[in-house]
């Protein structure tokens, strides 16, 4: 078999196809992604600081140690792996079709991670954890091993909707940043409560709502009947007639809307952040192009993605509340239970923006919510080091794409990987890849490099490669 077979090969005709030294060459590479990397974690954590209202004392003493210590972790995965690939090459005599990628990343990613603050190593595992599930379903769809299915990350991304949200409704289901985040996307009038019936439900929200219609009444009267009546103050009066005198159940506990204006306000208001979202994203580009393209300025604002994303999170969230509502109205109760259907039902809110990248995520975190909650009730064991493992297989396997069949990698971390090393993964020699049968050279357009002869292993005139 091909994926047990060896080429013969050294590493420099190979991988480090610019310098024959191994030595060279892994300085190279680190001290290219030396530089990547602070100029990613720099802005970075800049940023973060910023927005969390960090104190002086932070600036002064901790900003920059957290900056070089992230830093050391980038450049130390990049490096060791080019550094892991030469030894792997020397004790094995040659590359098997698991050495070059898989192998020399395993342990270069391992020690990686062990540089790396321990606050993040857990974000770090659940991103490299995504993006190698995706890789190895792509691997999977390329071997004819799964077909896949139509709409296939809707369907998940519906699934893994219905299930968060109902560990938001639940008790003690969700905590932390994804308990905050959920709260801020579908607000504060779905906070996790116990069941209630309607011949329970406290009657605080009658007598709010019969105090505003008293205030309204009494402001109607105050107004002088000769006010000539515009169409904005015609329309925010019927708003308001719509909103506050509309239809409204007792277990629901948007005091201040009736359902239908609940619903609405929801799909505007998270409309709004998801084109403003877009917007900003888009804002670094536009600066570039302010002076060499100024006519595409105007599409920073009415491009379709920014559009899509809006449609997005506006219509999760408003198809969510309203058939929350709707099950409040049919079973005349406030049940967790509903944010099982409410939430798959807004899943397919992502028909207006597919994304298999923030599906899978979503869905890993899932996973890791589930896997901790199970370890609280003493259901699944614990391993103290699962997050580093995990996060040096995840790596390898994304690395064993990158070198043995690129077009299964997702393209975005394919760029990031050229950035880090500054182009010098593409200058693999995959042609003399080809030979394990996962056409490593397909997507680079017959690259072959230059290489000393002097440093290159002979053979026959006109040989073909012959597996060991």
């Amino acid at each position: 078999m091909a994926a047990l077979s060896k080429i013969p090969h050294n590493c420099y005709e190979i991988g480090h196809t610019w310098n024959p030294s191994c030595w060279q060459s892994a300085v190279d590479v680190t001290r290219g992604a030396l530089e990547v990397s602070f100029k990613i974690y720099a802005p970075l954590y800049l940023i973060a600081a910023i927005l969390r209202r960090r104190k002086k004392d932070y600036y002064l003493k901790r900003l920059l140690p957290e900056i070089l210590w992230s830093t050391s972790f980038l450049t130390a995965n990049g490096g060791l792996f080019i550094v892991f690939f030469c030894i792997l090459r020397k004790l094995l005599g040659g590359f098997y079709s698991w050495s070059a990628g898989f192998g020399s990343a395993l342990p270069a990613s391992y020690i990686a991670i062990l540089l790396e603050r321990k606050s993040r190593r857990g974000l770090l595992t659940i991103y490299m954890t995504n993006l190698a599930t995706e890789t190895l379903f792509r691997m999977a769809v390329t071997r004819g091993i799964v077909k896949p299915i139509k709409h296939g990350e809707v369907l998940l991304f519906c699934i893994t909707a219905s299930l968060y949200m109902f560990f938001f409704r639940s008790k003690d289901g969700l905590k932390g940043f994804a308990f905050s985040a959920l709260k801020f996307i579908i607000g504060k009038e779905e906070i996790p409560t116990h069941p209630i019936t309607a011949e329970h439900a406290c009657t605080r929200p009658l007598e709010r709502a019969a105090a505003v219609e008293t205030e309204d009444s009494q402001a109607s009267a105050e107004r002088p009947s000769s006010r000539r009546k515009t169409l904005v103050a015609y329309t925010r009066k019927l708003l308001e007639s719509i909103c506050k005198k509309g239809p409204r159940h007792r277990c629901c506990k948007h005091y201040q809307d009736n359902c239908i204006s609940y619903c609405v306000k929801g799909f505007v208001r998270m409309f709004s952040v998801g084109y403003l979202i877009q917007c900003c994203l888009k804002v670094p580009s536009a600066f570039r192009q302010m002076f060499s393209k100024p006519s595409r300025l105007p599409s920073l604002f009415y491009n379709k993605e920014n559009f899509q994303l809006g449609a997005f999170l506006g219509s999760f969230v408003s198809i969510y509340k309203g058939t929350s509502c709707l099950l409040r109205w049919v079973r005349n109760i406030d049940d967790e239970l509903h944010a099982l259907i409410a939430g798959f039902l807004a899943g397919m809110s992502m028909f207006f923006y597919k994304s298999t990248t923030i599906s899978m995520y979503l869905f890993t975190k899932l996973v890791e919510t589930m896997y901790f909650k199970g370890i609280e009730a003493g259901r699944f064991p614990y391993f103290p080091h699962a997050d580093k493992v995990l996060y040096a297989i995840s790596t390898a396997i994304c690395f064993q794409a990158a070198v043995m069949e690129v077009q299964n990698l997702r393209p975005t971390y394919w760029k990031f990987l050229l950035r880090l090393t500054q182009g010098r993964f593409s200058l693999m020699n995959r042609q003399l890849l080809d030979v394990f049968g996962t056409q490593a050279s397909r997507d680079f357009k017959g690259f072959v490099p230059k290489l000393d002869p002097r440093f290159t292993t002979v053979l026959p005139p006109g040989a073909d490669i012959q597996l060991g």
